[in-house]
Parts: C-alpha cells; sequence; structure tokens
C-alpha cells in the first residue's frame, strides 16, 4: 500500500542553520501522526517543505506517491494544510470564505454550498454564518480556518498548531473532528506542544530535535526506546530529547 506521506532525506538550511536535517519517515494512510519537538526543532520547516511552500536544499516529499517537486499538482490536489495562523479575508462572511476556497480548488457550487453548510454546523458556526469574519475572536477563525481547509475533502491534512487560541469546548470539537476524519481512512498530521493531546489522539509520534527524527512509532515502541515502561508521553519526550542532547553536543550541530 502506498503511504500517505513519504520523506527521503529533505533537508533545508537557512544561513549557517541546519533547520531540517535529512529527514527521512513514512506515515500509513488513515494515521493520526503527531509531530513533537521544541520551539526551533524544525517542525514548521518540515511541514511547510510537504506543503510545497518552501524549497528543500535536498530530498523530496511523496503525497501518496506524488512527488511534491516533479508533480507538485498532484500532490497537492490530495493535501491540504493548516498553517498556526492562516490568512483569512476579514471582509467575507463564512459562507463566502469557504466558497472562495472551494472555487480555488475548482470544486462546482452543488457540491460546494452543502458541504460547507455542513462544516460550519460540525464547528458551531452556523449561527455567525451571516457576520464578517472581521468580528471574530480568534478561536472562532481558527475553527473557520479548518472548515478550509476541509473544504475539498483531503485525503492527508497537516495542521501545526490546530488547536491554539481555542477554549475547551472548542478544542474537544476540533480533536473529535479530526479523529473521526482519521477513523474514516484520512490521514492526519499534527503538531502540538500539548503532549498529552498527542498522548491521547496519536496512533504514531515522530520527535524533531535540532531538525533530526530522533525517534518515530507508537508511543508503545517510544517508552521501550527511552526505557520508560509506562511513563507518560511528556516522561518519554524529556527522556529521549535529553539521550539525544547527549549524543549531539550542541558544538556537533553548528
Amino acid at each position: 500500500m502506498i503511504a500517505a506521506l513519504e520523506l527521503h532525506n529533505l533537508s533545508k538550511q537557512f544561513g549557517s542553520h541546519q533547520a531540517v536535517n535529512r529527514l527521512s519517515l513514512s506515515v500509513p494512510a488513515g494515521t493520526l501522526y503527531a509531530f513533537l519537538g521544541a520551539n526551533g526543532a524544525g517542525k514548521t520547516t518540515t511541514l511547510r517543505m510537504i506543503a510545497g511552500l518552501l524549497q528543500p536544499d535536498e530530498g523530496d516529499a511523496f503525497i501518496f506517491g506524488s512527488s511534491i517537486l516533479r508533480s507538485p499538482r498532484q500532490a497537492k490536489q490530495r493535501l491540504a494544510y493548516l498553517p498556526e495562523d492562516a490568512l483569512l479575508y476579514s471582509k467575507l462572511r463564512p459562507m463566502e470564505y469557504l466558497e472562495f476556497v472551494a472555487g480555488l480548488w475548482n470544486i462546482p457550487a452543488s457540491r460546494a454550498q452543502p458541504h460547507a453548510q455542513q462544516l460550519l454546523k460540525q464547528l458551531n458556526l452556523w449561527t455567525v454564518r451571516a457576520d464578517y469574519i472581521e468580528t471574530f475572536s480568534r478561536g472562532m477563525r481558527q475553527k473557520l480556518a479548518l472548515a478550509g481547509a476541509f473544504i475539498h475533502e483531503p485525503q492527508l491534512i497537516i495542521l501545526d498548531e490546530p488547536l491554539g487560541g481555542l477554549d475547551a469546548a472548542a478544542a474537544r470539537l476540533v480533536k473529535t473532528m479530526l479523529l473521526e476524519y482519521a477513523e474514516q481512512g484520512n490521514t492526519v498530521i499534527l503538531t502540538t506542544h500539548v503532549l498529552d493531546v498527542a498522548e491521547r489522539m496519536a496512533q504514531q509520534i515522530g520527535i524533531l530535535n535540532r531538525g533530526q527524527l530522533i525517534a518515530a512509532g507508537t508511543l508503545d515502541e517510544l517508552r521501550v526506546r527511552s526505557d520508560q515502561s509506562g511513563g507518560t508521553l511528556e516522561s518519554v519526550f524529556l527522556e529521549l530529547i535529553d539521550q539525544s542532547d547527549r549524543d549531539q553536543p550542541i558544538s556537533d550541530t553548528l
């Protein structure tokens, strides 16, 4: 079976800083995958290269077998990427925004409109459908941006800190939506600093440190690697980062 996402030696350097260093991994279809790492570990840079927004210095990313470099149109048709601070058009109303995004994907209005309505209802935005986006709170904007990512029904959705700015009720709603989407056979890749969220949701986890993938697998597999039998994801994460730092002193990365 073709993987939803494969990275082959993906690398990116900014000046003297190696942001991502020969990153390789495979994410099976139908998986909810969590990318974890401290600030500056290379998570967002990796996601932007996967989405085709940033050109890698080396390597390639494959979306269901299609190269993001050699077949970008084919790869991106099956992909949605939601950055941490997504751009919304403040002078539009929610339905107008979703219809605009659907138009970018060449989705017919007859298909886009009912799907947009369903997404707004699912995300508790239906009652504000007549309001302009400029009046929305940060959490409401975040939910609308998520609806925009789902509008073309991507098989792979990549989300950078999707729970940022959400209150507890909205965060629970979004988590349920993402889990259900993965259960339907789609693939969800997300970054989060809230480790207990990743522990409860993710089927597989990848841990980045200084641009390198230092560990990947299920939580139980990571527990074995970190010698943290029964440990929380937080304890496993901190131990693996500590091991990586001991194995690769800071001076070796400069």
